[in-house]
């Protein structure tokens, strides 16, 4: 199975927002991530990349 860590960009900074995400729905300008463990967070944001060889999702924060 393929799980990203999410890191949020926002004003040059980067912050980790959740580890093995396994699905990402987006829902207007909001981001709901979802953990392998079931939790859910919501981040207001664009996802800018998507980069699999990393494991790495990045959202530019709002």
């Amino acid at each position: 199975m393929c799980e990203l860590k999410v890191v949020l960009l926002k004003e040059g900074e980067r912050k980790t927002i959740m580890e093995s995400v396994t699905k990402m729905v987006v829902v207007g300008d909001s981001i709901e991530l979802y953990s392998i463990l079931g939790e859910k967070e919501t981040v207001t944001g664009s996802i800018k990349e998507v980069d699999f060889s990393k494991g790495e999702t990045i959202i530019l924060g709002k």
